[in-house]
């Protein structure tokens, strides 16, 4: 047996996030059972890279898997893709030193958060339609709050099964491209739900119904009911992981 790293995207709108659950349509899944079709309906677990909720969406996902020595690496990527569907697909899969783990080998992770602001029918899966006035510089204040290590428990969905509400956030930006507005955010880790709670909370301060050192005061109190509302899953993106 050895083990192999598979990067990939997927298109989270038909999914029920990553992770394996019962009657659901998971990527993780969906993915075990390509395996499991090129190796003689054997099951072979993979372990990914973090979960991701239903409707959201990977630029860059990462996992791994230990398998027979059977393929050579560049044909078991082409077998895959071919009985994938057509919302997956696999870029990459190489064999890795067994001591490689998916989830606690990444140094950091980025999500990105992606708004339209301009009515688009074609977009609507992978990005957040709010047609609002937002101010783009007071948001970026607001981020600014966030970076360095802090309890984020104010932005994690309640009883995650956790042993540390901390996270160090290096990176946390507002910016436009074209039409589109996006939130890039990089940390060593995030809490489920995390990235949407923030989103939504910043959009707040966007539309003033927040200042920008409320964001400090929020993650004081440690309490998810302080901080505004999720915002929908379809505009969140993983986007790169770093091991």
């Amino acid at each position: 047996m050895k083990r192999y790293f598979g990067q990939l995207s997927f298109k989270g709108t038909d999914f029920h996030g990553w992770q394996n659950q019962p009657n659901a349509n998971t990527v993780q899944a969906t993915i075990e059972l390509a395996i499991s079709q090129l190796f003689s309906k054997k099951h072979y677990p993979i372990v990914g890279c973090g979960r991701t909720d239903t409707g959201v969406h990977a630029k860059k996902f990462y996992f791994h898997v230990e398998l027979p020595e059977q393929f050579e690496e560049a044909t078991l990527l082409k077998k895959l893709n071919l009985v994938l569907p057509k919302t997956i697909v696999l870029k990459q899969f190489y064999a890795v030193d067994q001591s490689l783990h998916a989830r606690f080998s990444a140094s950091s992770r980025t999500y990105c958060y992606f708004i339209h602001t301009s009515k688009d029918p074609f977009i609507n899966d992978v990005s957040w339609f709010f047609p609002k006035e937002l101010n783009i510089s007071k948001m970026n204040s607001a981020a600014m709050y966030l970076l360095g290590q802090h309890d984020f428990t104010s932005f994690a969905k309640v009883h995650s099964d956790v042993k540390t509400s901390i996270c160090d956030v290096t990176f946390a930006e507002w910016r436009m491209e074209g039409a589109q507005l996006i939130f890039e955010i990089r940390a060593n880790r995030f809490l489920r739900n995390m990235v949407r709670a923030i989103v939504g909370t910043l959009i707040e301060v966007g539309t003033g119904k927040l200042i920008a050192e409320d964001i400090q005061k929020i993650m004081a109190k440690k309490d998810r009911q302080s901080a505004s509302l999720s915002v929908p899953p379809q505009g969140l993106f993983l986007w790169e992981i770093v091991y």
